[in-house]
């Protein structure tokens, strides 16, 4: 198997290199009538790329240091579910500004009683002529204070069994009735927030797909959200990563403590088999196949490996790993006359925020669960009467 990318004469970075020899510093709007803030998508959103054409125009907007918008959720997460089952309206209405950043997206899904076993929500929706009543609580909505959509699970049939009496709204974060109180975690950021929900009127075009059919939007939705927070950097697909940590302590002299040496090489060699799997399952997502429970291998192994690395950058620092904003090699610098590299707050926070990642996103014991039944066909409940005499 070939894991390098193409080279130069490649059709999609030749195409993308003139591009961006035309648009040196792209705006979102340049960025998103080119199609390359997500390639992948049809057009006109996107070009329609295969997997390989995908990964060859990442790799050319990072040398050049051109970022896509911000808005993970609105891109990674909400488009998809709403390019799968959206009406030609909703496509219409919501996609352009998502790829744009314009509109910023949340997701409006786990609840206080309702995180790992997402399907016992309890968030209801009441159809009232052509609008639906909206009443309960959401937690743990990343970027929520800053959203103008947000992508939200709700109950429409208290009868049914509870994977088949959801629905999938979206919801405008400045509707009557929706209240957003800040969650400060522990590194002192604000991205998490919890979010009330009191007689919020939806109009009937904001059901995404069938009503009481979410809970198969939802799978969408999490199944890419998992691609998404699997993706190369170790935190969440953010931040630095085992490569840059490496690279950073080898132009920095390299280490002589062996057991240090062995448990740097220990997280590239990680880095390096995730690397692989994720070729692996962006290309089928690019392919046109619903991310499945290969997304949950992916996130289970990309989460403690991302604890791993920042483990391992805090036993570079040594004692400065005791002092904000220090990190591996202690000089604050981001740019050591040598190429760009990431901020020492970064990896200090980092260190931090990364107790989170085998929690949030669902869990690894859910992802390992996930894997368990839908992978090695393990049954869903334990015989507890087996083994007993």
């Amino acid at each position: 198997m070939e894991l390098a990318l193409p080279g130069d004469d490649h059709p999609a970075r030749r195409a993308v290199h003139t591009w961006i020899a035309a648009h040196p510093r792209p705006s979102p709007r340049e960025l998103a009538e080119a199609g390359y803030v997500a390639p992948h998508w049809p057009v006109p959103w996107g070009l329609g790329a295969d997997a390989l054409s995908q990964l060859v125009i990442d790799d050319e907007l990072r040398r050049a240091g051109i970022h896509r918008p911000f808005n993970q959720i609105g891109i990674g997460w909400a488009g998809p579910t709403i390019i799968h089952a959206g009406t030609e309206a909703q496509k219409q209405r919501y996609l352009p500004p998502i790829l744009t950043g314009e509109e910023v997206w949340c997701q409006l899904f786990s609840e206080p009683g309702a995180g790992s076993d997402l399907a016992g929500l309890s968030t209801r929706a009441v159809r009232d002529g052509d609008e639906w009543v909206i009443s309960g609580q959401k937690v743990w909505t990343s970027f929520a204070h800053i959203a103008v959509f947000g992508i939200l699970l709700a109950r429409t049939d208290i009868q049914a069994p509870k994977h088949q009496g959801i629905s999938y709204f979206i919801c405008p974060m400045k509707a009557p009735g929706v209240t957003v109180r800040p969650i400060i975690d522990m590194t002192g950021d604000h991205a998490f927030n919890e979010v009330y929900l009191d007689d919020v009127r939806l109009p009937s075009r904001n059901l995404v797909g069938a009503e009481n059919g979410g809970w198969a939007l939802a799978k969408v939705t999490l199944s890419n959200e998992r691609v998404s927070l699997s993706g190369e950097g170790s935190l969440w697909g953010q931040g630095p990563t085992a490569a840059d940590l490496v690279d950073l302590v080898r132009r920095t002299g390299g280490t002589h403590d062996p057991v240090l040496r062995q448990e740097l090489a220990k997280v590239w060699g990680e880095g390096e088999v995730l690397r692989v799997i994720r070729l692996r399952t962006v290309s089928a997502t690019l392919s046109g196949r619903t991310p499945g429970p290969e997304a949950s291998v992916g996130k289970a192994l990309a989460d403690e490996h991302g604890q791993r690395v920042m483990a391992a950058a805090s036993l570079v620092a040594g004692a400065r790993a005791l002092l904000a904003d220090s990190g591996p090699v202690g000089d604050g610098q981001a740019d050591d006359g040598q190429g760009w590299r990431w901020p020492d707050r970064v990896w200090a926070k980092g260190y931090l925020f990364s107790r989170a990642l085998t929690i949030g996103g669902g869990t690894s014991q859910v992802q390992r669960n996930i894997i368990a039944e839908r992978v090695l066909g393990l049954p869903h409940d334990v015989d507890t009467e087996v083994g007993r005499s």
